[in-house]
This record gives C-alpha cells, sequence and structure tokens, in this order.
C-alpha cells in the first residue's frame, strides 16, 4: 500500500483497481436484510463519504473497528444501489503505521486467518521475521553470466525490496527480476526437455513416400492443398525421417484443414509399413473423423476402421483381432483406443485431436501401445497466443495452419439483445425458406446444474412455438441424453430432415452439416471467447453465406460487452484467442488449462509478453552452448529440473 498517493473520496474512479484513502469511521452498525447480515460503517475524509462493508468475521470486526479512529483504507470501488462503496477493505490505524515509510505492504488473507492474527499486518510481521532470519541465506537462482550481463538485482535484494519497498522505482526493478526468473525456469525446463527427448527418444525412420500417399494426392485430392497446409506436412515429413520420434502440436483454426494434414501424413506411415490411429475425445467427433476418412479412401487398399463404445461386443472382437493381425492401417476411436486389450501389430503414428481434453495419463496408455514409441501429432481448433504456446507447450514442436481454404465466405457476426428476438426470428424463418438449416445453442455450462437444463427446456418450447409442426421440424440435443438418443436426433439434421437444431456445447465439435447457415447462441455473454468462436466455426461450412447472432441480455458487464465486440470484428481465430488471453488471464482460457502449468507467481503471460521472449531467448542462448546442462557450471541448473522432471510424462505431447 503506498501511503504517499492517498486519494479521496470525492475523487474515486471506478475504473481503478484500488483505492488508498485516509479517514474516520463513523456509525459502525449490523445490517440484517432478510436472512442475511453485513457490517457497515462510514468512512469520512473530509471530501465525501463513502461506506465500507463486510459480509464475513463481523463480530470480530465490530470489536476491532474504532469510531473517530483515523484509519487507511485500501479497496476496490464498486457501485452498489447508486452509491460507491469498497467491500472487506485493507484497513490498518493510522497511529500503528511508521510514519517515516511511506509504504505498508498488503497481503491477501481471509477472515478465519484475521480472527487468528494473520490479517494483512500479522502476515508481514511473519514475513518480516523469516527475511531477517534467512539474510544472507537466499541463494542466487541465475547463471552470474546472466545476473552480470542483464543487470539484474540479486534474489535477495529483490524480495527485500519486493516486500518493504523504498522506492517503487527499484521495487518494480526487483519485480521484473522475479517474473524473468520465473519465466526464465519455465523456458529452460520446457527447451531441456526438449533437447532431452530429441537426444534419447528414438524414433521409426519413414524414409519412403510410397504409393498410398501419391495416389491419394494424385487421383483423390478433389482441391488445391493450402501453402500452410503444405508447410505442416513437409515439417512433419522432416520430424518422421530424423530418428527421433516426433511430438508435434498442430494448431489450426476452425475449418483450415487439420483432418486433411493428418490423414496425409498417416498415408506416409502406411507406405514404410505402420499403422496409425486418430483418437478424439466424443463419439460424434470420431464416428465424423471415420466417415470423412473413409469416403476419402474410398476405392484404395489402405484399410480403416472404427472402435467407440458404441460398437457392438461382435464388432469390436473383429476389430482387435484384425488390428493385432495388422489387418488395419488406420484407427479411429475414442479413449476405447487406449483399453488395455486394444493391441496393434506395428503402431507407427498417432494422432491426438482435441488433445486438450484428454489427460497426460490417457495419452500416455495409447504411447505405450508400441515397443518403439510412435510419432506423435496433436491437433487442436482452439488457436493459442504464441506467449500461451511457448509456455504450455515449450517442450513440442509447433506448426500452425494460418489460412484457410480458398473461396469461403467470412462468417457475419451480429449481436442482438432479448428485445430484438422477433426480428432474429423473422430473419431464422427467411433463412429456412431459402432451405437452409440452424443451430441454437444454450450454455449448459455443468450437465448436473438443473437451472441450464431447465433454460434448454424453456427455450426449446418457446422456438417450438415461434416454429410450429409440420411447417417447422426441430431437433434437441444435450448431454444428459442416451447416446443413441443424440446420435438419431443428430442424424436427423445431418440428413436434412429437421431445420432447427436446439443444443448446448455438446455440438462444439464434430458436427459438420454444409447447409447450416446460422448459429444463433443464446446468452452469448456465459461463454468464452474461444468457446464462442467454435461454436461460430460449425458453420460456414458450405458455400452460402453463413451467419452468427450472438443473442444476450442489455445490461453487459465492460468486459462482456468487450468479448462480444471481438466477436462481431474479428473471425481471425488468432486474434480471438489473443483477447481472450487479455480479457481472462492465462489460468482461464477456455479449454487450455492444464494442472500446474499456468501457476505463475509473479509473471502474467497475458501481461508479460516481451519478458517472456526474453527469458525464452536466454534459456535457447544457455541451452544453444551446453544443450543438456553438463558443464559443471549447469549441474546445479540440471538437478533443478530433474528434481521437478516427471520424465515419463515429459514425453507425453
Amino acid at each position: 500500500m503506498d501511503r504517499s498517493h492517498v486519494g479521496t473520496i470525492a475523487g474515486i474512479s471506478l475504473d481503478e483497481p484500488y483505492v488508498v484513502l485516509k479517514g474516520v469511521l463513523r456509525n459502525i452498525r449490523t445490517v440484517t436484510t432478510g436472512r442475511t447480515a453485513h457490517l457497515s460503517a462510514m468512512f469520512y475524509d473530509g471530501s465525501g463519504v463513502i461506506e465500507l462493508v463486510w459480509f464475513q468475521g463481523m463480530k470480530w470486526l465490530k470489536d476491532s473497528l474504532k469510531p473517530n479512529v483515523e484509519y487507511l483504507v485500501m479497496g476496490r470501488p464498486s457501485m452498489f444501489n447508486g452509491h460507491i462503496n469498497i467491500a472487506h477493505p485493507d484497513m490498518e490505524p493510522i497511529n500503528y503505521l511508521d510514519s517515516n515509510h511511506p509504504f505498508i505492504p498488503v497481503y491477501s488473507t481471509t477472515e478465519k486467518l484475521k480472527a487468528k492474527g494473520l490479517g494483512s499486518k500479522g502476515i508481514a510481521k511473519l514475513t518480516e521475521t523469516l527475511l531477517k532470519q534467512l539474510e544472507g541465506q537466499i541463494d542466487e537462482s541465475l547463471p552470474a553470466e546472466l545476473v552480470s550481463s542483464l543487470r539484474l538485482p540479486s534474489r535477495a535484494a529483490s524480495y527485500m525490496a519486493v516486500h518493504y519497498p523504498t522506492d517503487m522505482k527499484l521495487t518494480e526493478y526487483a519485480l521484473q527480476r522475479l517474473k524473468f526468473e520465473e519465466l526464465f525456469w519455465l523456458q529452460l525446463k520446457g527447451l531441456y526437455n526438449k533437447n532431452l527427448r530429441q537426444t534419447a527418444s528414438k524414433g521409426n525412420v519413414f524414409g519412403v513416400v510410397g504409393e498410398h500417399f501419391h495416389k491419394f494426392y494424385n487421383e483423390k485430392l478433389t482441391f488445391e492443398l493450402t501453402n500452410a497446409q503444405k508447410r505442416v506436412i513437409k515439417e512433419i515429413r522432416e520430424d518422421f525421417r530424423s530418428g527421433h520420434q516426433m511430438n508435434r502440436l498442430l494448431q489450426g483454426d476452425v475449418g483450415s484443414g487439420k483432418t486433411i494434414v493428418a490423414l496425409m501424413t498417416m498415408l506416409i506411415a502406411v507406405d514404410n509399413g505402420f499403422q496409425c490411429c486418430l483418437m478424439a475425445p466424443t463419439e460424434i467427433l470420431t464416428n465424423q473423423h471415420f466417415a470423412t476418412i473413409s469416403r476419402m479412401l474410398e476405392g484404395t487398399d489402405v484399410n480403416v476402421e472404427l472402435l467407440t463404445g458404441s460398437v457392438k461386443a461382435a464388432g469390436k472382437r473383429t476389430v482387435k483381432s484384425r488390428l493385432a493381425n495388422g489387418g488395419i492401417d488406420i484407427l479411429v476411436g475414442t479413449h476405447a483406443l487406449i483399453e488395455p486389450d486394444v493391441e496393434f501389430r506395428n503402431l507407427g503414428y498417432v494422432v491426438v485431436d482435441e488433445q486438450h481434453r484428454f489427460g497426460v495419463e490417457q495419452r500416455s496408455k495409447l504411447w505405450h501401445k508400441s515397443v518403439m514409441p510412435p510419432h506423435v501429432l496433436v491437433m487442436t481448433a482452439t488457436p493459442i497466443p504464441r506467449t500461451l504456446s511457448m509456455t504450455m507447450y515449450g517442450d513440442l514442436d509447433c506448426s500452425i495452419i494460418d489460412e484457410l481454404p480458398p473461396g469461403r465466405k467470412p462468417i457475419k457476426t451480429v449481436h442482438y439483445t432479448d428485445a430484438s428476438r422477433l426480428k432474429v426470428f423473422d430473419f431464422l424463418r427467411r433463412q429456412i425458406a431459402e432451405g437452409h438449416q440452424i443451430y441454437i445453442v444454450y450454455p449448459l455450462i455443468n450437465e448436473s446444474e438443473k437451472s441450464d437444463l431447465k433454460d434448454l427446456m424453456d427455450g426449446y418450447e418457446s422456438i417450438s412455438r415461434a416454429f410450429p409442426m409440420p411447417q417447422y421440424q426441430l431437433s434437441i440435443v444435450h448431454g444428459q441424453m442416451k447416446a443413441d438418443a443424440k446420435e438419431y436426433e443428430m442424424q436427423r439434421f445431418k440428413n436434412g430432415i429437421s431445420h432447427i437444431m436446439v443444443s448446448t456445447t455438446v455440438i462444439e465439435v464434430g458436427v459438420d452439416v454444409p447447409n447450416a447457415t446460422v448459429m444463433m447462441i443464446e446468452n452469448a455473454e456465459r461463454f468464452g471467447l474461444s468457446q464462442l468462436h467454435q461454436l461460430r466455426g460449425r458453420v460456414g461450412r458450405g458455400a452460402d453465406q453463413s451467419y452468427c447472432i450472438l443473442m444476450t441480455r442489455s445490461d453487459l458487464s465492460r468486459t462482456s460487452q468487450e468479448r462480444i465486440a471481438t466477436m462481431v470484428a474479428s473471425n481471425n481465430g488468432f486474434a480471438i484467442a489473443e483477447a481472450d488471453l487479455r480479457l481472462r488471464g492465462p489460468g482461464d482460457l477456455e479449454g487450455l488449462q492444464q494442472s500446474g502449468v499456468l501457476h505463475l507467481k509473479t509473471a502474467n503471460i497475458a501481461t508479460d509478453g516481451p519478458m517472456l521472449h526474453a527469458a525464452h531467448s536466454a534459456a535457447a542462448d544457455l541451452l544453444a552452448a551446453d544443450p543438456l546442462l553438463e558443464q559443471n557450471i549447469h549441474r546445479g541448473m540440471k538437478a533443478r529440473i530433474e528434481k521437478d522432471n516427471n520424465q515419463e510424462w515429459g514425453k507425453i505431447s
């Protein structure tokens, strides 16, 4: 808390993340409303008055807060019932403070901790005691040459400057050093693991691009590959020839053509006498991949089979037998592929689609189905910002398909509130009259949330009244339906029988209906940007103009307004991912969270991109000279990485 920048109540702006005020408390009282109660105090500073409120620890606070005593208050201002207040502010009596020191450390705490004497002030005392006890014992964690070349303050001095600052410029310098240290170790570990894998993990050599690949390319491919697709296929071919196991992440926006890249590279594996598998997270997506690959390979001698939980027992036995005997070249499946009794004769290449939906342990089971580790390609249709990619996938090679196939019309995205619903329904009727189909998606965040399910069913009834039978046919799909019921409704829509599909986000991936030209998203403010973009990508797959309609309530928060405006303004998935990272932070980026990856203490990759790149460059330069940290001066660093490193998981993409 910076006492040198004390503001006034009259000058408070709601745009400020926090304010520091100096004044006195008056009228401390408990306010009861129905079954709830809170503690209220009026705070005066000479320029005005503001209410301070507490909803927890009221008894302890009421006994400890003193009226007419001068306090220093820090907290985030907010508006309630037309008046500005501060909820659960940090407070210290002026007479408790060191008047010669302009700064006071403020620590996050809870009412229970405060009741035990561990409020911000109590934690500050503990921190001060600990730092004094550790004086002279805080070792430097960065290489001496790096500290010297970048002119960084020492680790010990940085801790002291952050906790007990005397000059905010020095404190900011110390904080930057701690951020750099955190990001440097993150990058060093990822790049070290990558070097270790490339050195230690031998891989099957696919040296031939043979008959299956060439026949498909010359006779079956009915469209021109984009330059981005050609570049990625070349990168994968180079990995196949390297003699090292490939671990590559393939990023591509919705509709960019990742599946064709996966298929063509699987044909290279088949040309070299190896089996392949493609694993997807849902039966809908798996069935679509199987249908697409089977259709594209029709008339060839490449054997493709399907294995999911819905395949009947006799069919499963046949598939498993043929797989073990080498009679299947490409197996497409769900997590059923990782069952212990699924055995390959010669697995050489694994493709995992929407990989963030599988846990590391699940993927490792597939990885272990071959004596020689198979090459691995993991695909995601959620574009990842470069800074996030460097942090989360630093030990993987990364390929990006950053262009869409030619001839596709950009999807037009519009925003309406509930007041315009009749106008929107008229537009939907015109689309249906032109022979098109429509998705209407509801935000069923958790399948067990009855209120969300009620919203879906209420919405379905409302749409049924607006689009009555027999003129209109509707389908409904949600996660609580049985698999065969979902498949029945999906097929009705895919076959053009249903005009409107009312659904939850189960159709986020895996539904490809070129005739569907409208994606209407209800309560769009409840979705993250990445998920909105994924849903929008379900349309725009045919030659006709497609639309995405974002329906929201009228009273949106500032963040929701910016999110909706971003969707309306851009169809670029990578630009949207960058905006999502900025708005929501890395720990909340939809669909990308991996356990333990982004628990950063000081750095924030949403705002510290330049720092991350500097740390990456420093780590890369160090490893260029000593790839496996074998020099004496680097052995301590190697020991630290390996102590924190689970080598087995480190090899799993």
